[in-house]
């Protein structure tokens, strides 16, 4: 398996497919890289190199005990980054992964970097304080990190259906969504599990989200039940300078892989790698 060694001696596993301008995708929590499969193809038949890894703590990548901040993990991806000198890429994440990019940008700058997209993404915060009202009650965050700790396998196919949205009524969720969703769980360490709920839920990115001075698209279902629109989607977009962002209306967390949700999704990638 291609991997990476990072400058903390983590050994980091990626997937680099095709050839051309390359477009590093982030997956989001409890995920891997495999949750980009469809878009890895995808820009790959379109004449782009894709790329994704999977996080410390995640899928095939070493399990060290410490290290599941933003700041670790935008040190990770510039390690990824940097030993594949990469230039004029596209980053594209996911979800937790929204808040890796922008940190990326916030600690690393944009030399290396020509556009961003933020599917789903935590930034500028996740918390529900005086100054976040929109955002998420402390209390569940605590809840799913006591339902992981209680019984994890249980826990995340009791997760699944509220990050697709097979919860509500006219979804086109399929089961096998459902079951590659505790498939990938499963792969995540118990610790960068726990641990990156509180590495998302209290991390504030506005001062990274002020850096960006790329192209840079939003993209963000409105009936997000994970990541709530209001709270991050809408308020990263008047943060970062010149954004475009596109609400997909009735669209669930897991806007990548469901499908209909799906289709739109990568026509509005593709174009927006065209542009």
């Amino acid at each position: 398996m291609p991997t990476l060694t990072t400058r903390d001696g983590v050994e980091i596993y990626y997937k680099d497919w095709g050839s051309g301008r390359p477009v590093v995708f982030i997956h989001g929590w409890p995920l891997n890289a495999d949750a980009w499969e469809d878009q890895m193809k995808l820009v790959a038949d379109h004449g782009f190199r894709g790329i994704a890894h999977d996080r410390r703590g995640h899928g095939r990548s070493s399990q060290p005990w410490d290290g599941y901040d933003f700041d670790t993990f935008a040190d990770d991806l510039n390690d990824l980054i940097t030993k594949l000198d990469l230039r004029d890429v596209t980053l594209v994440a996911h979800s937790m992964g929204g808040g890796e990019l922008a940190r990326y940008i916030g600690r690393h700058g944009t030399s290396r970097i020509s556009k961003a997209l933020l599917l789903s993404a935590i930034p500028p915060l996740m918390l529900k304080t005086a100054g976040n009202p929109e955002g998420v009650p402390a209390e569940v965050f605590e809840t799913i990190k006591g339902g992981m700790l209680k019984e994890r396998s249980q826990f995340w196919k009791d997760f699944a259906p509220a990050f697709f949205g097979a919860n509500r009524e006219g979804n086109q969720v399929t089961q096998g969504n459902l079951d590659a969703y505790w498939l990938l769980a499963m792969h995540q360490s118990l610790k960068a599990g726990v641990d990156c709920v509180t590495a998302f839920a209290e991390t504030e990115f506005t001062d990274d989200l002020k850096k960006f001075d790329i192209p840079t698209l939003i993209v963000h279902g409105d009936a997000d039940q994970i990541v709530p629109i209001d709270a991050t989607g809408r308020k990263a977009a008047k943060i970062i300078p010149n954004a475009v962002l596109k609400v997909y209306e009735g669209a669930s967390h897991g806007i990548a892989v469901v499908p209909g949700e799906k289709e739109k999704f990568n026509q509005d990638l593709l174009d927006f790698l065209q542009s």
